[in-house]
């Protein structure tokens, strides 16, 4: 497996995107069976997005968490609902691995709406520097280890507005799913790596 990946390399990869079924979560009524669903899964993707700001020291709070399956995403619209006791026992559960890139950041931000000690997550930049891979940013990363090239476009999108647009909540979901994507093939092909939990 190749250690990086140059821009001009990733940009003839093919773009590739979520497709499986997206549930969006607006209503705080409906966060507990969701979970439940992610509750059955031993690995899922994670991730989060904030509206961005353009004020220097402004920072807004985190607006929408997102977990993936294989098969389903589930983006949780913290703006509106709060981060609900169901998801606050999933992320403290340590028995279900949750992964993406750069996680640290994102369980801060979280932890800024409510106290919560998490268990269970697993940080893919650490576990790829045990395989050599110096690319770090989630989109190299999906070029490397998967072959596909993934958009960043809705990055700097609004994530509190009204109703999310399909661009971002396809988005979104990508961004969940590619972690437990990375996970699984990385996992599969270096099983003498040791995964760790933050």
């Amino acid at each position: 497996m190749q250690k990086t990946i140059s821009k001009e390399e990733l940009s003839l990869l093919p773009l590739h995107h979520f497709e499986g079924n997206v549930v969006v979560v607006e209503d705080e009524s409906q966060i507990e069976e969701q979970v439940k669903e992610l509750e059955q899964c031993s690995v899922i993707g994670f991730d989060t997005e904030t509206k961005p700001s353009f004020q220097k020291g402004k920072i807004n709070k985190v607006s929408l968490l997102q977990f993936a399956s294989p098969e389903k995403g589930y983006l949780f619209r913290l703006n509106k609902t709060g981060l609900h006791p169901s998801l606050i026992r999933l992320m403290e559960n340590p028995e279900i691995q949750k992964v993406g890139v750069a996680l640290r950041d994102d369980i801060k931000g979280l932890q800024r709406l409510e106290g919560f000690s998490h268990a269970g997550f697993v940080e893919l930049q650490d576990y790829v520097k045990d395989v050599g891979i110096e690319d770090m940013s989630l989109r190299k990363l999906a070029g490397i280890v998967l072959n596909f090239r993934i958009s960043k476009r809705q990055r700097l999108s609004n994530w509190e507005a009204p109703h999310l647009t399909d661009s971002q909540v396809i988005y979104a979901a990508t961004d969940a799913w590619v972690g437990v994507e990375l996970f699984n093939k990385l996992t599969a092909e270096f099983p003498q790596c040791e995964v760790q939990t933050l």
